[in-house]
């Protein structure tokens, strides 16, 4: 297709599927998903704040993943949504604009990298509290739990701001139709006249980067935590350590392996309708899988849970 250095006003986002027959079951199948991820991950961040029995850091960052987990499926997820229920999605140049910034502040960089290093803190303090537990409140003071949060999300902020501006400085072509349901970087590359291969190369390495750090810092705590565990005489206690880490432990495997299965699959099996279904998994599911995850399967969680339900229904019994 030939490109032509056109000024670009607006933009015509394509949404998930073409297919008129499946535009209204698939709005009340994510509407549900975006509704539960709301609840789910508002009710952790708000439980982790009230109840005096979770004021740990391991809940300190899971209210942060929580936190995470609600703002990058709040900024697809409204906007996905008004797709299915109009003929014709369109976004102005400046509220595409703004649009990326925040879903890259909020899901590929902010929040999903935050994400990733949070799980490393996560990790980190798992690591603490089994290997070195009469140093725990020592290591994992307030001070280094707010440390760990706070440099990735002014790291990120700094590099979103840095991939937004780069974009869109340069010179859109006359076509304005992106094949995706929001503003992404990619689909939004692709329409560039300019040549893009630098941009391209500073996400690639900025996201390498940030996966691989990441996930060597988590595979290297769990292997210390592992090798401490076995050297447990009571299988009581490899039991109740092995159940303190389990949940992460499952959010990881389920986080990690869909990054694996999105960046290994070969290049002649990859499309825009793969790239769209693991947008889906980032922005939705995964968010509405946390706080599930950590809910049923911590008894933590649904103790204060239940206790909180108690005094809810108490005042206005």
């Amino acid at each position: 297709m030939e490109k032509y250095n056109l000024t670009v006003h607006e933009f015509i986002l394509m949404g998930i599927t073409s297919r008129p027959e499946l535009q209204a079951p698939l709005f009340g199948l994510f509407l549900i998903i975006y509704l539960v991820t709301v609840l789910g991950n508002l009710g952790m961040i708000i439980l982790t704040k009230v109840d005096h029995s979770l004021q740990t850091p391991m809940y300190f960052f899971l209210r942060h993943l929580a936190i995470t987990d609600l703002g990058y499926s709040t900024v697809v997820g409204p906007k996905m949504l008004i797709n299915f229920v109009v003929d014709q999605n369109t976004i102005s140049y400046y509220l595409c604009a703004t649009q990326l910034a925040f879903f890259l502040l909020a899901f590929f960089l902010v929040f999903i990298i935050s994400e990733l290093f949070i799980l490393f803190a996560i990790s980190y303090d798992c690591y603490v509290a089994i290997c070195n537990p009469l140093l725990y409140t020592v290591i994992m003071s307030q001070r280094v739990c707010h440390v760990l949060v706070a440099i990735p999300y002014l790291y990120c902020t700094f590099v979103s701001l840095l991939i937004t501006i780069k974009i869109f400085t340069l010179s859109f072509c006359g076509c304005n139709v992106i094949s995706h349901f929001y503003c992404d970087s990619l689909p939004l590359i692709s329409l560039l006249c300019s040549n893009t291969h630098e941009i391209e190369v500073m996400i690639l390495i900025l996201a390498a980067f940030n996966l691989i750090s990441s996930l060597l810092v988590i595979v290297v705590s769990y292997l210390l935590i592992l090798i401490a565990i076995l050297r447990m005489k009571s299988a009581e206690g490899r039991h109740k350590a092995f159940s303190t880490c389990g949940s992460h432990l499952t959010v990881v495997t389920v986080f990690y392996g869909t990054l694996i299965f999105m960046y290994v699959q070969p290049k002649s099996n990859h499309s825009l309708d793969t790239d769209k279904v693991v947008s889906i998994f980032y922005t939705l599911v995964i968010p509405m899988l946390n706080p599930l995850i950590y809910s049923l399967r911590n008894k933590d969680v649904k103790y204060a849970l239940k206790r909180t339900w108690n005094k809810i229904r108490n005042v206005f019994s």
